[in-house]
């Protein structure tokens, strides 16, 4: 599978499970978690394509897995600033940790399992 499209789909597939985090870490949004698996899902797709076309202009792993935890984090910066409007309640590590990690592990996966482009 080719990087973009490999960051795509684990990205997705990794913000899935990060949005389902809410329930370990704060048991108390559980009936917003549709929400927040959405976003959190949103979250890792955008990140993931972006990882991925990184990952297929420069392989390195070392750097990509910076650039996907870079990434990771910027994209759950905004959502981790916010407050929880029914709530007040600021969830800044719940949200940024996971979020950062989602992009570490895509940033890894891109580099390591996705194909690299064919010289023409």
């Amino acid at each position: 599978m080719n990087k973009p499209l490999l960051g795509l789909a684990a990205g997705g597939v990794l913000g899935v499970l990060d949005g389902l985090t809410a329930l370990v870490s704060a048991p108390e949004v559980a009936p917003e978690i549709l929400t927040i698996v959405i976003g959190s899902m949103g979250k890792g797709l955008m990140a993931g394509i972006l990882i991925g076309w990184f990952a297929r202009k420069v392989n390195n792993l070392g750097i990509g897995v910076a650039f996907g935890l870079a990434m990771g984090a910027l994209f759950a910066l905004p959502f981790a600033l916010g407050t929880d409007p029914t709530t007040g309640k600021v969830y800044f590590w719940e949200i940024l940790i996971p979020g950062a990690l989602v992009g570490l592990i895509v940033g890894y996966l891109t580099q390591r399992y996705g194909e690299r482009p064919r010289a023409t």
